[in-house]
């Protein structure tokens, strides 16, 4: 296929990697970065964020109609994109596009984040929604979807994979870790176990925000490295005995898509427990869950000294993880069988209503 693929495009953006999947199952794909359309004003940025709405949003819709004419693709693809128009999306589709909206936050999460105005009026226009979670399949199909489809996240596997045979806890410099965001009550999780168990913490991420979650004598002790992206990233996965991963409960998660890229990279994953982690890891073989910040403490007090053990769950949790398709390329197939129905019905029903469709068996 052809794919209009419109999304923030950056080497931090998980988007990015799922338009490396598509190009890798063979697709055509036409990028449309939207952070090319920030205003460069700080609060301008901000204020057309949250209302969704100004210059910047009108060329963001304005471009993608000139390129979905001039090109004809068989598929928009938006991933996060807040600032479509209703009448953008019913104009392409006229055109005989198909059109699909991955998105990988919960718009009706109790996290109330700001900037969804638009896209909740778009959710009946789309043909396809991608979401995360079971719950978010009923909230779009009760405001109009036309279509709703949940896809786990993945792990990117051309970054996320194993290290060289023979790693061990000698190359290791970070005992517990933790590498994102400082969402729900992760920071005194964090800085507990650091006050209070005497582990040897390290956390990496934003410094602004890290620094803001914690406590000062908390954030000088455990705070490292800053933002880790790419090869960082992977290396400090690989570098960590133990590698944590928390839900994000004010966004309704089931699952979360660090736990996918610690088992891709081949590490030894701490996860909360969830419906969602369970059917994905066996409990105890390969990845290790808590409900609690007591059994957090007692799994970490249990696995940190046995290398062995961690050795076998994290090599465990990467074959599971490549055998059932834990990455972009499984997880975005699965999104384009979806779709390719979608194309089908549509040259069925008329054949000449995209010229790049016709004469395809």
């Amino acid at each position: 296929m052809k794919i209009l693929y419109a999304a923030g495009l950056s080497p931090k953006e998980s988007s990015l990697y799922r338009l490396w999947a598509l190009e890798r199952l063979g697709h055509q794909v036409i990028p449309f970065n939207t952070f090319d359309y920030q205003p460069a004003n700080p609060l301008i940025s901000k204020v057309t964020h949250r209302l969704a709405a100004g210059p910047s949003v009108n060329r963001i819709n304005r471009d993608i109609l000139r390129i979905a004419e001039s090109e004809k693709p068989d598929l928009l693809w938006t991933d996060k994109l807040l600032s479509m128009h209703s009448r953008t999306i019913d104009r392409i589709r006229a055109m005989g596009i198909a059109s699909v909206s991955y998105m990988i936050d919960n718009p009706f999460g109790p996290r109330r984040d700001p900037g969804w105005r638009l896209y909740m009026k778009n959710i009946p226009h789309y043909d396809l929604h991608v979401v995360q979670r079971d719950k978010n399949i009923l909230d779009y199909t009760s405001r109009g979807a036309r279509d709703v489809i949940k896809i786990q996240t993945a792990y990117e596997p051309t970054l996320h994979y194993p290290p060289s045979p023979g790693w061990s806890d000698a190359n290791r410099d970070r005992q517990v870790s933790f590498v994102g965001t400082p969402y729900d009550d992760r920071a005194q999780t964090l800085g507990r176990l650091w006050r209070e168990c005497g582990f040897s913490v390290a956390v990496s991420g934003s410094a602004k925000l890290w620094g803001r979650a914690m406590q000062p004598d908390v954030f000088a002790a455990t705070f490292r490295d800053g933002e880790l992206y790419r090869d960082d990233y992977r290396n400090a996965i690989w570098r960590s005995c133990i590698n944590l991963s928390f839900l994000t409960h004010s966004n309704q998660d089931e699952f979360v898509h660090k736990s996918f890229e610690i088992a891709g990279c081949g590490g030894f994953l701490l996860a909360e427990r969830s419906g969602g982690h369970l059917q994905r890891f066996k409990e105890d073989e390969e990845a290790v869950f808590f409900s609690s910040f007591d059994e957090l403490a007692e799994k970490i007090r249990r696995y940190l000294p046995d290398e062995a053990a961690r050795q076998r769950i994290a090599t465990a949790g990467n074959l599971r993880a490549i055998r059932d398709g834990y990455h972009n390329d499984k997880q975005v197939g699965l999104i384009l069988e979806r779709i390719e129905s979608v194309l089908s019905t549509r040259k069925a029903a008329n054949p000449s209503a995209n010229p790049t469709l016709a004469g395809r068996p």
